[in-house]
C-alpha cells in the first residue's frame, strides 16, 4: 500500500505545482487594478545578469491605477525603465530621476474580453498539465500491478483516489480561473 501511497502523494504534489504556476501566471495578468504583480517578476538586465525587478527595486501602489518602482540604486533607473518598454505590458514609465511610476490606463471592453480568453486558456492548459500527471499516476498503478507489486482491488482502490485528487484540482482551477475573470470584468 506505500506504493500507492507515494502513487498519489507523488500526483498530489505535482497537481499543487500547477495550481500554484497557474495563480503566479494569472497575477501577473492586466486587471482594472494597479498590482505590484505586474511588474515584479519582470526581468531587468543589471549587469548582464537578467534579475527579476523585485530584487531591484522597492513596489508600491501609491494609487489603485498607478504602480510606483522606486530602485534600490538610482543607477539601474534606466536599465528598468528599458525593460517595462520592453515587455508585453505596453505601459509606458513616467521616470522624475527618483521613482518610475506607471500609470495604467482604464482597460476597454474589448481588452477585458480578450484577457478573459487568455485566463480561459491558461486555465484550460493547467487542466491539460493535471489531466497528464494523472495518465502518468495511472500508469504507474498499471505497472505496479503488471509486476505484481500490488493486487488488482489496489490498483482499483488507486485509480479511484486518482481521480478524485484529479476531480478536486480540476475544480480549484475553474474557481481559480473564474475569480480571476470576474476581476478583470470589473469595471
Amino acid at each position: 500500500m506505500t506504493v500507492i501511497k507515494d502513487v498519489l502523494s507523488d500526483a498530489e504534489h505535482r497537481m499543487k505545482t500547477t495550481l500554484t504556476v497557474l495563480e503566479e501566471e494569472l497575477s501577473g495578468l492586466r486587471t482594472g487594478r494597479a498590482s505590484s504583480a505586474l511588474v515584479e517578476k519582470l526581468t531587468v538586465d543589471y549587469y548582464n545578469q537578467p534579475t527579476p525587478l523585485f530584487q531591484l527595486a522597492g513596489i508600491s501602489i501609491p494609487e489603485p491605477q498607478q504602480i510606483a518602482i522606486r530602485p534600490y540604486d538610482r543607477t539601474t533607473l534606466k536599465v528598468i525603465e528599458k525593460a517595462i518598454l520592453a515587455s508585453d505590458l505596453g505601459l509606458t514609465p513616467n521616470n522624475d530621476g527618483t521613482i518610475i511610476r506607471l500609470n495604467l490606463p482604464p482597460l476597454t471592453e474589448q481588452r477585458r474580453r480578450e484577457l478573459v480568453k487568455v485566463v480561459g486558456k491558461r486555465v484550460e492548459e493547467s487542466k491539460v498539465a493535471v489531466r497528464n500527471v494523472r495518465r502518468a499516476a495511472i500508469d504507474d498503478l498499471r505497472d505496479f500491478e503488471k509486476e505484481k507489486v500490488i493486487s488488482e482491488n489496489e490498483r482499483d482502490e488507486g485509480l479511484e483516489k486518482v481521480q478524485e485528487l484529479t476531480d478536486k484540482y480540476v475544480k480549484e482551477l475553474e474557481e481559480i480561473g473564474k475569480r480571476k475573470e470576474k476581476e478583470v470584468m470589473e469595471v
